[in-house]
Formats: C-alpha cells, sequence, structure tokens
C-alpha cells in the first residue's frame, strides 16, 4: 500500500475499464444471432426476457460495491481471514438471491410482463427464454460477489478474463445452438446459461487462494460481521434505488416530450454509457485504495488514493469531452441514420461536453465513499439529491420542455457532488488510526 502510485491506480482502472466495454457484446451477438432467423417476434422475446432478468440481477448490484469496501478495508487491516471470510459470505448471499429468484420466477415473471405487456407470440417465446436462463441466477448474482472481491484485492485483470471467457463461450454457443442446431430462443437461453456460470466458474479460478483456505463456519457466520455487511448492503441498495428512479424519470419525462425528443435522448444517454464504463476503473480504483486506507488507519494515505483516482478520472472525462466535441455529430450519424432525431440530438449535444465534467465529482465521490463504507452518507446524500431533482425538474420542465430535462439531470449530479463533498471532511475524520 506504501507504493501508492498513478501507475498502481491505473493498473486497478484499466482491466475494469476493458472489461466493461466487452459488456454490451454479450447482447450485441444474442441480437446479431437470433435476428438471423429473419423474424421480429424471437428478437423481441430475448431482447425482452433479458431486459427483465437484467433488471432483477441489478437489484443485486449492492453485492459488489458492498463486497470491494469491506474486503478492502480488511486487507488494509491485515486482517486476510476475515478477507477471506467475506467472499464465502458474499458467495452465500449470492447463491441465496439466486436461489430465491428461482423458487420465485413465476410471480416476478407475472409483475414483469404485467408492466411491460408485449403480444402473445413475443411473451410465449420471453417466457421460454427466462424458464432456461433463470438457473444460472446463482451464479449470476454469486458472480457480483467474486468480482467485487477481485477488485478489493487488485486482481481486475481477472475480472477482465472472466469477461472475455464469457463472450467466447457465448458466442461459440449462440453459433451452435441457434445456427447450427436451430435450437432458435431456447438456444440463445441455454448459451448465456453456460456463459453466466462458465464466467463464475473462472471469477473463482482466480479467487482460489481464498476457496482453498480453511475459515470456519463460526468466522464466515459472525453475526456483528454479518451485521455489519447487512447495513453496508441495504443502505447501497436503497441509495442505487433512487439513483435508477432518477433515471426511470428522465426516461418517461422525455417520453413526454414525443418520439423524436425521446429517441434523440436515447442516442445521447449512449455518450453517457461510454463516460460511465471508462470512469468505472478509476472509481473502482478509488473503491480499493481508500478502503484499504481506511483498514489501515490512514488519513493521508486514504487522501492520496482519493486524489490520486480522482486526477485520473478528471484527465480521462477531459478526454472524452474534447473527443465528444471535436466528433459527436459524427458520433449521433454513426448511432442513428433517421434525420429528425439526429437533428434534435445535435440540439442537445451540448450537455454531453458539459454533463460529464459536472457529473465528475458525484461519480468519484460514489467510490470514495464506498471504499470507505461510508454507505449511511451516500444513501441519505442521494435521498436529498432525489428530492433536489424532482423539486428542480417540475419548474425547468414546465418552462424549457427537453432541455428542462436535461438540465434537472445535471442539477441532480451538482446535488449529489456538493452533498458528498460536504460530507467528506467527516469521511476523513472517521479514519481510525491502528495501534503499534
Amino acid at each position: 500500500m506504501d507504493n501508492l502510485t498513478y501507475r498502481r491506480v491505473l493498473s486497478i482502472a484499466v482491466p475494469i475499464v476493458l472489461a466493461n466495454i466487452t459488456v454490451p457484446l454479450l447482447g450485441l451477438v444474442d441480437t446479431g444471432v437470433i435476428g438471423q432467423l429473419g423474424q421480429a417476434a424471437p428478437l423481441g422475446a430475448v431482447a425482452l426476457g433479458a431486459l427483465i432478468l437484467s433488471a432483477i440481477y441489478w437489484v443485486c448490484g449492492f453485492l459488489r460495491m458492498g463486497t470491494t469496501g469491506l474486503t478492502s478495508q480488511a486487507i488494509g487491516a491485515g486482517d486476510m481471514d476475515e478477507a477471506f471470510a467475506l467472499l464465502k459470505r458474499g458467495l452465500l448471499v449470492g447463491f441465496g438471491f439466486g436461489l430465491f429468484v428461482i423458487v420465485a420466477q413465476w410471480p416476478l415473471f407475472w409483475g414483469a410482463f404485467y408492466l411491460s405487456p408485449a403480444s402473445e407470440q413475443v411473451e410465449t417465446l420471453a417466457r421460454q427464454y427466462m424458464s432456461i436462463r433463470v438457473w444460472s441466477a446463482p451464479a449470476a448474482i454469486a458472480s457480483y460477489a467474486v468480482i467485487g472481491w477481485l477488485i478489493a484485492r487488485e486482481r481486475s485483470r481477472g475480472v477482465l478474463v472472466q469477461q472475455i471467457a464469457m463472450n467466447i463461450v457465448n458466442i461459440g454457443l449462440d453459433i451452435l445452438f441457434v445456427l447450427v442446431l436451430n435450437w432458435g430462443v431456447a438456444g440463445v437461453a441455454w448459451a448465456t446459461f453456460v456463459a453466466d456460470w462458465t464466467g463464475l466458474a473462472v471469477g473463482l479460478w482466480f479467487c482460489r487462494d481464498a476457496i482453498r483456505t480453511r475459515i470456519g463456519w463460526p468466522a464466515i457466520l459472525d453475526a456483528a460481521r454479518i451485521k455489519r455487511m447487512a447495513m453496508v448492503n441495504v443502505d447501497i441498495l436503497i441509495r442505487t434505488l433512487a439513483l435508477q428512479a432518477m433515471v426511470v424519470m428522465f426516461v418517461f419525462w422525455g417520453a413526454a416530450m414525443g418520439d423524436v425528443q425521446l429517441a434523440a435522448n436515447e442516442v445521447l444517454m449512449q455518450f453517457l454509457t461510454l463516460v460511465a464504463f471508462c470512469l468505472d476503473g478509476f472509481a473502482f480504483s478509488a473503491e480499493t485504495l481508500v478502503g484499504q486506507a481506511m483498514g489501515r488507519g490512514d488519513r493521508k494515505l486514504l487522501r492520496r488514493a482519493a486524489i490520486l483516482s480522482s486526477i485520473w478520472g478528471a484527465i480521462t472525462t477531459v478526454a472524452m469531452v474534447v473527443l465528444f466535441w471535436l466528433f459527436g455529430t459524427a458520433i449521433i450519424d454513426f448511432l442513428t441514420t433517421a434525420p429528425d432525431v439526429r437533428e434534435a440530438a445535435r440540439v442537445f449535444l451540448p450537455y454531453m461536453i458539459v454533463g460529464p465534467l459536472i457529473g465528475l465529482p458525484a461519480w468519484m465521490l460514489d467510490g470514495i465513499f464506498i471504499g470507505a463504507t461510508r454507505t449511511r452518507d451516500m444513501r441519505n446524500m442521494m435521498l436529498i439529491s432525489f428530492a433536489i431533482y424532482i423539486a428542480a425538474a417540475i419548474p425547468l420542465i414546465d418552462q424549457f420542455g427537453n432541455h428542462g430535462v436535461w438540465l434537472a439531470m445535471i442539477v441532480s449530479w451538482i446535488a449529489r457532488g456538493v452533498t458528498l463533498g460536504i460530507r467528506y471532511p467527516a469521511l476523513e475524520r472517521s479514519v481510525v488510526p491502528t495501534k503499534g
């Protein structure tokens, strides 16, 4: 930990950025292969089924963040037994949630289709897809814990290898099951099922030192540590649900502006997705290094970890903004061929120049607070920011239309950055120096 350098931050961040870039490939391959059947219903079924399952799994994303923060602190404190126990604890939680999804699949799927009705043919095929793929829920959700643990151990290359392995398996089996064996929608589901379990197996191989270490059940099921883990994860879950509510409201408000504005907003959201993919690497670096400094009780080291990660995050954000400024219109033209959508997206392109720079403090502070497991502050500041977002959106949208939709989102980023920034001094003061 003493050799905290810019290079060390990069060694954690770069594999995460590369892994993130490969994530859309799974959906792209599924869509491309099933699209070769030349029918709309199978394509819609796979898209809808994947969306529903991803939304269900996404709720368990707290497991990744909580595992990274707690494990980093255990490593910083030199408590490797607890670091190993946290992986096994996280796997138990992941498998538990996965089994719950399998058992509760009927009401979960019924509710999803009630909220997102589709044609009878699409729904029938989507249910076929989901009834197969749901059996990999334990693997998909437990992988959150594995990924969080690997990031905390600064083994982000393992995360990249895991993602590449999943893509290779998924692509190969998609081609075999759909194009060679003609299994249709079921073939896509089985390919993803195998890919999910393969991803978990590869991730566990990179965690083999922890798996082999004998940690007694009393340590794994320690009540006090389970309670702390639960509190951290619940706080992150509430924070993330509030964040997702902002995104959903952004989409709904954009939809109220008409189909063209909705499509233009969706095109521009791809710019923000690209920024998020890149910044995640440096936010994850902050989680790991801040957590380790917190575990060591080293306030100066914590501040250095926060600063170095944020500097790289800022450099990356500025580079992305310059890219959007120079080639933004070309990117829009690549993403859509509709003339009216292109024209509308260009009007709002300046928000892609300003927005990432304004949002940077919020995104980096998220990583810092996760590493320090100051999750109560994250939860409370997000709820305050959510209230500010609603209060700003109503008059802004009424006055400025779709410009108001984007301005309200920017206001929410400012609110998140300011509120977390106000709490940062308390985070530093909470560092307890270790004895000796």
